[in-house]
């Protein structure tokens, strides 16, 4: 970690597979220090510029290498990350806040990542046979349709997975056969930087990639210019949609907020591990992950026995220094966001809401905080609360458990805690969600699974596999046999 008496580190950005010093610099923060941690060279539009020309100009060579060619460079990739660990860590503990565990934990699913699409280049079937003698008229004819790259795309990552999520952009799209320019977000770009080092170490055709950190307004461009053959961002639901309103003729994924609940139903153990689990999902990483735990669905029969037991542990939580691997709640991003929590929380409060745990903000520490009787008409009730933040709420019959879950504009994912077979069946179908996670909270995630929302929660699925396809387009061959 950064202190007054160490060195502050300078890094390039990356531009057509080249590292390069601007001379214009982005600070980045100490996000639980509030010290000076690194400067990350900031690209201007001349540079974006190039990086976008240099990406088109790569697309036939990017789309000519061979599965064998692109596994080698992803596991490459992975066998760097497993070296750098340690640092990787270090990087995450600083720029982002995050928690060592937690910050642990996502190098470990960023290898994990690389390593899925180095698998998929080889596993993934590139075509298919399509019968088209279906008519007399077509009795000759034989249909083969191939997968084949889009082209040059465009990458917007978030700040609160800046490794994990950054992957699931980069390496579906070096197994796809696409060249990309990425923006990683402004608060923690360093992760995306230490990537970018490593894959200058691979045989990746140098013009067909750029990490380039910079201003939005500059960014623009990544969205609106056709020569981009999709965009894939993962942040706020304004911004998202916003930028799909503005990016013309390409092809779109989008992976948006979330405001995630949990069911629990009184066939339900209401054991150590729930509860734990139930913590883990509404406080880790002090709440800032799109599918952590906001909402607390609980049958009327057992309410007020899970509402103690709840309440004992999250008055036990304390927010504190990340690098501690006791730390489950680290600093919120900024205090801006902070800031703008606590104003929710008062406002609610004023409303109505009883504070049965928690509340208190000292700078950018906001304690593991737990409501109930919140007016649903509050931002905290129906917007993304993206802080540690968690409402409790009764009700009566499963169906009306699953409509209240439905309610929300957001569908990412829900948890819901059942035994019997049928219920599982009935929240799978009616569920307006992008997945149902049952007897688990909706904060699950494996890296290989389809992933995304419905509704205000985005566009696509990630998960390498379904990134990639997204990432492809098919053309068809058609052939008519001579008699």
């Amino acid at each position: 970690m950064a202190t007054n008496t160490q060195t502050v580190q300078d890094y390039p950005l990356y531009v057509a597979g080249k590292p390069v010093k601007t001379g214009q610099w982005l600070e980045v923060q100490h996000k639980y220090h509030h010290e000076l941690y690194a400067r990350v060279a900031l690209a201007d539009a001349k540079i974006i510029e190039k990086a976008t020309v240099a990406a088109v100009k790569a697309e036939a060579e990017m789309a000519s290498l061979k599965p064998y060619q692109k596994q080698q460079i992803l596991l490459h990739c992975v066998r760097r990350f497993i070296e750098e660990k340690n640092l990787l860590t270090d990087i995450l503990i600083a720029e982002g806040g995050k928690p060592r565990n937690a910050a642990a934990a996502e190098v470990e699913r960023l290898i994990n990542t690389f390593q899925l699409a180095a698998d998929a280049t080889t596993q993934m079937d590139c075509g298919r046979i399509l019968p088209l003698a279906v008519t007399p008229v077509a009795a000759a004819y034989q249909g083969m349709v191939r997968r084949v790259p889009l082209g040059a795309i465009s990458l917007i990552s978030p700040f609160n997975f800046p490794l994990n999520l950054t992957a699931h952009k980069i390496a579906p799209a070096i197994a796809a056969g696409c060249p990309f320019v990425l923006k990683p977000a402004s608060l923690t770009p360093i992760s995306a930087i230490k990537i970018a080092e490593i894959l200058a170490e691979t045989d990746l055709p140098k013009g067909a990639w750029s990490i380039l950190p910079c201003e939005r307004a500059a960014a623009d461009i990544l969205v609106t210019d056709d020569r981009f053959k999709l965009l894939s961002f993962t942040g706020s639901d304004q911004v998202g949609w916003d930028m799909k309103a503005r990016a013309g003729r390409k092809k779109v994924t989008l992976e948006l907020g979330g405001n995630a609940a949990v069911m629990i139903e009184p066939d339900t153990e209401l054991n150590e591990t729930l509860i734990d689990r139930l913590i883990t999902g509404g406080y880790g990483q002090s709440g800032q992950v799109c599918i952590s735990v906001q909402r607390i669905l609980v049958h009327a029969d057992i309410y007020s026995e899970l509402k103690k037991k709840l309440i004992s542990k999250v008055k036990k939580l304390k927010a504190g220094d990340p690098d501690q691997s006791t730390t489950i709640i680290g600093p919120m991003i900024k205090e801006k966001e902070a800031v703008r929590l606590k104003k929710w929380l008062d406002k609610a409060e004023k409303k109505g809401a009883k504070i049965l745990a928690g509340g208190m903000l000292e700078g950018v520490l906001f304690e593991a905080t737990l409501l109930e009787n919140v007016n649903e008409s509050l931002e905290i009730y129906k917007d993304e609360a993206f802080g540690p933040i968690v409402i409790l709420e009764k009700y009566k019959t499963f169906e009306q458990g699953i409509a209240k879950i439905n309610t929300s504009r957001f569908g990412l994912q829900a948890g819901i805690y059942t035994q019997n077979l049928n219920k599982m069946m009935y929240a799978w179908q009616h569920l307006h969600v992008g997945g149902v996670i049952i007897n688990d909270i909706p904060t699950f995630r494996v890296d290989n699974m389809p992933y995304g929302g419905v509704k205000d929660s985005g566009l696509g699925r990630e998960g390498i596999q379904y990134a990639i396809r997204d990432m492809q387009e098919e053309r068809l061959l058609v052939i008519k046999q001579q008699d």
